[in-house]
C-alpha cells in the first residue's frame, strides 16, 4: 500500500529521514532504518572535515526549531564506512553533498557513488553557510552547471534540494530541470533575539527555521513546481503526522522527508506516521499511495 518508486529507487514507504538529524554516523542511520524509515538521507558532506559553528547552534521555538550548525561533517574521505554501515539497514541511502562549484559537487557525488550510495542529494539550499547552499542555489546559471556536471559524473539518481528563500522557486526548479528529482524545501533563513541578553540567540546570528511553521510554505512550493515540471518531488518541512504527509502528497510529492518530528515525536515517528497514513487510506478507500499524488491540484 505505501511502497513508492522515485525514479529508479524503490522505497517500502514514502517516509525518508531528512538530512541533518541523526545521520552523520552509520550507526544512527542504521537505527533509523530499523525503526521504519523508507529511505535515509545522510548529513551533508563536503570535501574537507568541518567543525561547524560555535554553540549555541540550536534554539527551540513554539513553532519549530531554529538551527545554524554550520555544515559540520567529517569530510568525504572519512565517510566511506558510515555509508557501508547504513546500507545494512536495507533501505536506499541518499548521500547529501555540498560544494561551491560544479567540480566540487561532481567530485563528491562520484565519491558517494563509489561508497555505495543509491542516489545523491545536492544541497543547494542551506540558508546560513557562506559560499554554500542557498548562496549557490539562487544563481540559476550555476545551478544548471552543477546539475549537468554531476549528471555527467555519476550513474546514480541526482536529487536537487532547492531553497525556499527566493521569490520564484519554479524558476530555480527549471534551472535544475536535468535533475532526476526535486527535494522541496530546506529551512527558511530566520533569527531570534534574547531580549534579556539583548542579542541574537544563535552564535551565527542567522539560522534556518524548520518544523510546523514552514509546512504551508513547503506545501505551496511542491504544489507550484508539480504543476509546471513533470518530475518526482520529495516534500520536506513541518511533517509531524500522517495528515501532514498526505497534504504534501496531495500537492504533488511522491515521498516526504522528516527531520524536526524526530525531535518532537522520537525515533518511532516513521512507524507511527506510516500507520497514520494507512489508516487514512483505508478510511477513504485508497489502496495505493500513488493514487493521491497531486490529487489536490486545481487545473
Amino acid at each position: 500500500m505505501l511502497d513508492v518508486d522515485i525514479g529508479k529507487l524503490h522505497l517500502k514507504n514514502p517516509l525518508i529521514l531528512a538530512s541533518g538529524i541523526l545521520d552523520e554516523s552509520g550507526e544512527t542511520m542504521l537505527r533509523i532504518a530499523k525503526n521504519g524509515a523508507g529511505g535515509i538521507v545522510t548529513k551533508s558532506i563536503g570535501k574537507e572535515p568541518r567543525e561547524g559553528y560555535e554553540n549555541p547552534v540550536v534554539y527551540e521555538l513554539p513553532c519549530g526549531l531554529l538551527n545554524a550548525m554550520g555544515l559540520p561533517n567529517p569530510g568525504i574521505e572519512n565517510y566511506k564506512d558510515e555509508i557501508k554501515i547504513a546500507k545494512e539497514g536495507g533501505v536506499p541511502i541518499i548521500g547529501s553533498i555540498f560544494g561551491s562549484n560544479p567540480e566540487e559537487f561532481s567530485y563528491l557525488a562520484k565519491k558517494m557513488e563509489d561508497y555505495g550510495a543509491d542516489a545523491v542529494e545536492l544541497n543547494l539550499s542551506c540558508p546560513h553557510a557562506k559560499g554554500y547552499g542557498m548562496e549557490v542555489g539562487t544563481d540559476l546559471e550555476l545551478v544548471e552547471e552543477i546539475i549537468n556536471s554531476v549528471k555527467r559524473a555519476v550513474k546514480i539518481p541526482v536529487w536537487a534540494k532547492l531553497t525556499p528563500n527566493t521569490n520564484n522557486i519554479v524558476e530555480i526548479a527549471k534551472a535544475a530541470e536535468n535533475a532526476d528529482a526535486f527535494v522541496l524545501i530546506n529551512t527558511l533563513k530566520a533569527m531570534a533575539i534574547d531580549i534579556d541578553a539583548k542579542r541574537p540567540v544563535l552564535k551565527n546570528v542567522f539560522g534556518g527555521l524548520s518544523g510546523k511553521a514552514i509546512k504551508p510554505i513547503g506545501v505551496r512550493a511542491v504544489y507550484e513546481v508539480y504543476r509546471e515540471i513533470e518530475k518526482p518531488i520529495i516534500g520536506v518541512g513541518g511533517i509531524e503526522n500522517g495528515r501532514d504527509a498526505i497534504e504534501y502528497i496531495m500537492a504533488g510529492a511522491s515521498a516526504v522527508e522528516i527531520g524536526t518530528a524526530l525531535y518532537t515525536r522520537g525515533i518511532e515517528v516513521f512507524k507511527e506516521i506510516a500507520k497514520e497514513i494507512e489508516e487514512w487510506m483505508n478510511e477513504n478507500g485508497y489502496s495505493k499511495i500513488s493514487d493521491i499524488v497531486g490529487i489536490a491540484q486545481v487545473r
